[in-house]
């Protein structure tokens, strides 16, 4: 007898939690404060075909790049005759194939029942150093991928049921802080057995016929209603360029062209600048990652992310271009800034095609600070992410200070920031006067400060939209741009946002992200919400008058 529709949907409903269950794992057994505190990691499961079965809602740059990889991965593994064996789970980092970049350690596990493979439970987490030249491992101005640090061919991590040392001990030999990364590729490990824990007991209650069927009927019912949604959309073709901001100055131009049809959607990215020799490329599967956020957030996050769901989306891109680079080319920063300008570049030119969805700019970067040293004879890192303003919407203000567009991270709380590393955090507040204009005004960016303590610290940060402001859209005025600042000897000054600099303690780094963008005309503002905004001092007195024409002051009530 078949089963019934409700427990095919009971099925596929488990997945998605058995998926979420495996990134709680993840974070809780961790070490690293990125991916304890943070949570900056992704966990999903596959059918024996490679076909995402369900994926947490985690990180929005791992979207593609989680499948992409998986299917690259087993095809490796294949070719160097690793056989994905009941009891193994395979690990890698390189960036050409398992997609995103070296930081982001992938970690697969096969799951067998009764001697059949019937799935696959993935990770992907962001270890905080794995060499290179900087602690932290995104160095700017690194030419080729090993620079950027220690490239992990598919290895064994376990085999029947064991971990592998010499796999282990090769990968952590080559980062700053070992035992951080012993730690975290054992919570990747912890993560996966709960996934394969989940679906096994699934397969126990259900049978296999069960499970195979509901997943088809998941991946059919996805493709359905987004091709519904997707239909929603108004046909044509639609074109635009944005930039990324090199570490010299220059422009990196990325076009895209995105053509809307009853067969579904093609995204073609022929024209954007070709790769560099610093690590603003971003690997395919970081690219199509992107393409996915974009049509998800017009789409309604009630179409389930599985296979089905993204069927309808074709994407293309040339190769040996920023968003198709060729190995050994580097990409670290491509994960982490050329895809928030891939996903913005992609929002503008749907701005024609839905009109009342598409947001104004959010603040269009990830913000990346990595800093490390020695500390009472002991070598330290540190990496987080910092939020920024997202865009105004048609009816609604943009959230400030919020990680947006390709990452959903949480900040690294102060107390485990200063109980963990040299570092003393001296501002961390809302960036007044940052928020783009508008009607919805865009939200604001964020201030925060890190004075160190010890001497010879390295400080690397990666940031963009130092010129090139988050947008405005319908006459909503551009958000403020990313700016650092270095306090040194009581002396301010501004330095670019893609840098590495050695500092003594007591020498002060203030990184000003970027407000969104704002949605339709200031002066349509009203009255009572720039009030509000002054009053909580969001927005200054002086811009109030200046960009709504609404004189108002901090105490007005």
């Amino acid at each position: 007898m078949k089963p019934d529709p409700v427990t095919l949907k009971l099925i596929s409903t488990s997945l998605l939690y058995a998926s979420e269950e495996m990134g709680l794992a993840l974070r809780n057994a961790a070490y690293s404060p990125n991916i304890k505190e943070r949570m900056d990691h992704s966990a999903a499961i596959f059918d024996s075909n490679r076909r995402l079965l369900a994926q947490a809602e985690h990180i929005p740059v791992h979207l593609g790049s989680l499948p992409w990889g998986l299917q690259n991965l087993t095809r490796t593994c294949e070719r160097l005759g690793m056989d994905f064996e009941e009891g193994s789970m395979v690990v890698a980092n390189d960036p050409y194939v398992t997609g995103t970049h070296l930081n982001d350690v992938t970690v697969a596990a096969p799951i067998h029942h009764r001697g059949s493979l019937v799935a696959f439970a993935v990770n992907k987490a962001h270890h905080s150093d794995v060499g290179g030249k900087v602690p932290g491992s995104i160095s700017p101005d690194a030419r080729t991928l090993s620079e950027e640090g220690f490239v992990l061919d598919p290895s064994y991590l376990r085999r029947k049921g064991r971990f592998v040392g010499a796999a282990v001990g090769r990968f952590t030999a080559h980062s700053r802080t070992p035992t951080e990364r012993k730690g975290d590729l054992r919570a990747q490990a912890a993560a996966n057995a709960t996934g394969a824990r989940r679906v096994l007991d699934l397969l126990a209650k259900y049978g296999r016929e069960s499970f195979d069927l509901a997943s088809e009927r998941a991946f059919s019912n996805s493709e359905s209603l987004m091709r519904r949604r997707l239909s929603g959309l108004r046909s044509g073709s639609y074109e635009a360029t944005d930039y990324i901001e090199a570490p010299d100055g220059s422009d990196l131009a990325l076009k895209v062209k995105v053509t809307v049809s009853r067969t579904g959607v093609d995204v073609d990215y022929s024209g954007t600048h070709e790769q560099v020799d610093y690590p603003l490329n971003a690997v395919f599967g970081v690219t199509i990652s992107g393409a996915y956020f974009v049509l998800r957030c017009l789409t309604g996050d009630d179409v389930p992310a599985n296979h089905g769901a993204f069927a309808p989306i074709r994407v293309r891109a040339p190769r040996g271009s920023l968003l198709n680079p060729t190995y050994p080319h580097p990409v670290g920063g491509g994960n982490v800034e050329t895809s928030q300008r891939n996903a913005d570049v992609v929002f503008r030119a749907l701005l024609k095609a839905s009109p009342d969805r598409v947001p104004a700019a959010s603040g269009g970067s990830m913000n990346n600070v990595m800093v490390g040293g020695s500390a009472r004879g002991s070598p330290w890192a540190f990496y987080e992410t910092i939020g920024v303003g997202l865009g105004g919407r048609n009816s609604t203000d943009g959230i400030d200070g919020i990680q947006c567009n390709m990452t959903n991270t949480m900040n690294t709380p102060i107390e485990e920031l200063e109980r963990s590393f040299p570092i003393l955090m001296t501002r961390y507040e809302f960036r007044p006067d940052s928020s783009g204009a508008g009607q919805h005004r865009g939200g604001c960016g964020l201030v925060r400060s890190y004075r160190v303590l010890s001497d010879r610290t390295t400080f690397t940060v990666l940031a963009d939209r130092e010129k090139h402001f988050p947008w405005g859209v319908a006459g909503g005025k551009p958000g403020k741009g990313t700016e650092v600042m270095l306090r040194r000897a009581g002396v301010l000054r501004r330095v670019r946002t893609k840098c590495t600099m050695t500092l003594m303690a007591g020498d002060e780094v203030e990184i000003r992200t970027a407000g969104g963008g704002g949605y339709g005309s200031p002066r349509s503002r009203r009255r009572p919400d720039v009030i509000r905004d002054v009053r909580n001092g969001l927005v200054s007195s002086e811009r109030a008058l200046l960009d709504y024409g609404v004189r108002a002051s901090n105490e007005e009530r």
